[in-house]
């Protein structure tokens, strides 16, 4: 099992700038990706960004540019730098850990951050 612990999120004046952070703990393998999921209401979840083992990193189009993920290995946690926020940002924001065992990968989540864009 792996836990994710997330940072609070929070409010953000439009044009504002937010770091997220995700520690992960527990059976850890020594592959694994990690990722930024969102959810706004009445909207499906999304991918934000994602990062993988080697450190190769993609994100949506609506946030090239404004947002960096990174990812700190000798501490297992995974940080999301939103710069430029904008009001469509608001959302439930979710830590994600693909985790790669022997014959499987595992998904774990995070349990939630609320991120408000707002004047």
């Amino acid at each position: 099992q792996v836990q994710l612990v997330e940072s609070e999120g929070g409010l953000v004046q439009p044009g504002g700038s937010l770091r997220l952070s995700c520690a992960a703990s527990g059976s850890i393998p020594s592959r694994y990706d990690m990722g930024w999921y969102r959810q706004a209401p009445g909207k499906q979840r999304e991918l934000v960004a994602h990062i993988t083992s080697g450190g190769s990193t993609n994100y949506a189009d609506s946030v090239k540019g404004r947002f960096t993920i990174s990812k700190d290995n000798a501490k297992n946690t995974v940080y999301l730098q939103m710069d430029s926020l904008k009001p469509e940002d608001t959302a439930v924001y979710y830590c994600n850990c693909n985790a790669a065992y022997p014959g499987l990968v595992r998904a774990y989540w995070g349990q939630g951050t609320q991120v408000t864009v707002s004047s």
